[in-house]
């Protein structure tokens, strides 16, 4: 069995996309962000950087294996299951170079993007037009990958899976998919399938409330360890 330790934001959606186009049997295990579950010592046992997603995968060969990092994760359940990671050499680095892309580029900035546009205290102009204008090169540079064949890296694959979860809040991020043709296609058509639709249907993002906030930003080492020995009982 394939313990998901998730909540449904970009990065946990992605690797729920991936299991639905697997077929494989999995469960959710719910880490409430807003609410600090993610400083949980059982937590942070399987995910040190005490962020989401982190999976166990107790039928892995030699015992349960246990990730964290999307990318990682995606990379582990592609080569467990020999499915969306072309197995060629060029195609292969293809998928892997823009799941990089992704993890390195496109989720941070998006995620930049959504802080300043929705969830810092005050407005910072200069953070939001940095981050806004940021993501829409990267929308460009999504734009000109998707143009040839469709798909970010040939045919479908984990680099889509990774991609789409981060441009299905567009709004939020300040960007008009109409600006973007070929894009555009490339989401609709990667939203009208079943697995991702069913991956959709595992939540839905919550914004965070004043509470929320106190988990979710400023987070420094110190912080990190009160709020372990918080959840451990202790002073």
């Amino acid at each position: 069995m394939i313990d998901l330790y998730s909540y449904p934001s970009p990065n946990g959606i992605k690797i729920a996309i991936m299991l639905e186009e697997c077929g494989l049997e999995y469960r959710v295990m719910p880490v409430d962000i807003t609410r600090g579950e993610q400083f949980a010592p059982a937590f942070l046992a399987i995910s040190p950087n005490n962020k989401i997603p982190a999976l166990v995968d107790d039928s892995a060969p030699g015992g349960p294996l246990t990730l964290f990092e999307s990318g990682a994760i995606l990379l582990y359940l592609a080569e467990k299951t020999g499915a969306f990671l072309p197995t060629d050499l060029h195609g292969r680095f293809a998928a892997i170079k823009w799941l990089f892309w992704q993890v390195a580029g496109l989720g941070p900035m998006a995620g930049q993007a959504h802080h300043f546009r929705a969830f810092a205290p005050e407005p910072v102009p200069y953070g939001i037009r940095r981050y806004t204008d940021e993501v829409n090169r990267l929308y460009g540079v999504l734009d000109r990958a998707v143009a040839a064949t469709g798909y970010i890296a040939g045919g479908y694959s984990i680099a889509d899976m990774a991609a789409w979860p981060w441009v299905q809040p567009y709004e939020r991020q300040g960007q008009r998919l109409e600006d973007f043709v070929h894009l555009q296609r490339w989401f609709e058509a990667v939203g009208r399938r079943p697995a991702v639709q069913r991956a959709l249907t595992l939540g839905h993002e919550l914004h965070a409330d004043r509470e929320g906030y106190r988990y979710l930003y400023g987070q420094t080492a110190a912080m990190v360890d009160e709020q372990r020995r918080e959840r451990e009982g202790r002073p």
